[in-house]
């Protein structure tokens, strides 16, 4: 025995059992109720979920419902919010990879920067889903789930042509553009399938874009979906080209970026009886857009069910995990530059004042005291 072990006190048999004990302890213990993000998994195993900014309730809100989703499932999660940082998504992710996640469920911030991070996922047999955003340049992306993204731009653009009553003929209007993030995606989506509606329009003379502002991604687009950044967009397009002129509608591509519009708009004397309030898009429902259009100033917002599309998520997490077939509906619209990624979308509605209580409250997105 070594020398160590002969001059304790306690004998060699009693430690063995001492030490049993330990492993009974620690097995009823077990790890089921380690928090989220710890690293410790449950029976299911560890799922990263990469989540782009907490800025956006649109986000915070999908965090917390892929948990719920997940851990119904019997996984552990370790949910991060990069705040719209490339390097600190990137580095979230690496870490989520050395935990040893099982899955990693991705809503990028940039789609395009994750292809290195990706390659060492492939080579720890990790499994990518792209979460409503598309990673591009990656051989490593497994699926996508998102919402029906040319169909969203078409409701924002529908909505504009019903506010101004455009299918009866009425016009000309002014209308200016607006476009999301040049590094997502989803952003040119969104805007091909407005200009699929509006294009015909701005053709025959029926709506003018007075700036000349049209090109996305170079002339709309807006990075980071940054509402200030699109508010400064519209101050100065206000000052150049509307100063005797009325501005009718904004194409907004998110509610976040909606706000932004108004506050430019109400800053020059818009929402007044000298200047009535231009018909305004949005998306994701967001609370404030919501009380906005109840209060009349954003005509509408798109709601996605960001619920549905946690869920699906995890199913589709589960089936991957599983060995059993992927759920899909898509194989042939999201091509991601290396490939076609196979894909799960999931449709939307478009929300005005009329319908709010039946979308959004009725469904239990929100309680009623919260659109008061």
């Amino acid at each position: 025995m070594p020398r160590h072990l002969e001059e304790r006190s306690v004998p060699m048999k009693k430690l063995l059992t001492f030490a049993a004990i330990g492993v009974l302890v620690l097995a009823a213990c077990g790890t089921s109720n380690a928090p989220a993000g710890s690293g410790a998994t449950g029976a299911g195993g560890l799922i990263g979920i990469a989540m782009p900014t907490k800025s956006s309730a649109r986000w915070v809100s999908d965090g917390a419902n892929l948990e719920t989703s997940l851990k119904a499932l019997g996984y552990t999660t370790d949910l991060e919010f990069a705040e719209d940082d490339i390097p600190t998504q990137v580095s979230q992710i690496e870490n989520m990879i050395t935990k040893g996640a099982k899955v990693l469920i991705i809503a990028a911030i940039d789609g395009t920067t994750l292809a290195d991070t990706l390659k060492k996922a492939a080579d720890a047999k990790i499994k990518v889903l792209a979460y409503d955003r598309l990673i591009n340049k990656s051989p490593n992306v497994d699926y996508y789930t998102t919402f029906d993204n040319f169909k969203v731009g078409v409701l924002q653009a529908g909505s504009i042509e019903t506010c101004l009553g455009l299918k009866d003929g009425k016009g000309p209007f002014n209308i200016e553009l607006f476009a999301g993030s040049p590094d997502d995606n989803n952003a040119g989506f969104f805007f091909n399938g407005a200009m699929s509606v509006l294009q015909p329009y701005i053709d025959s003379g029926k709506l003018v874009v007075q700036s000349g502002q049209t090109k996305f991604p170079d002339q709309v687009g807006t990075l980071r979906w940054d509402g200030k950044v699109a508010g400064d967009r519209l101050d100065n397009i206000l000052s150049s080209k509307y100063s005797s002129a009325r501005l009718d509608a904004v194409l907004s591509p998110y509610d976040g970026i909606s706000r932004g519009l108004i506050a430019s708009l109400k800053a020059v004397g818009y929402y007044s009886a000298d200047k009535p309030a231009p018909c305004v898009s949005g998306q994701d429902a967001e609370l404030p857009s919501v009380k906005s259009i109840l209060a009349g100033e954003q005509t509408s917002t798109v709601f996605k069910d960001t619920r549905k599309l946690a869920a699906q998520a995890a199913k589709m997490a589960d089936q991957m995990l599983k060995g059993t077939t992927v759920d899909t509906n898509d194989t042939k619209t999201y091509n991601n530059q290396v490939k076609v990624v196979p894909s799960f979308l999931l449709d939307m509605v478009l929300v005005t004042k009329d319908n709010v209580q039946k979308e959004l409250v009725d469904s239990g997105y929100y309680k009623a005291a919260d659109v008061q």
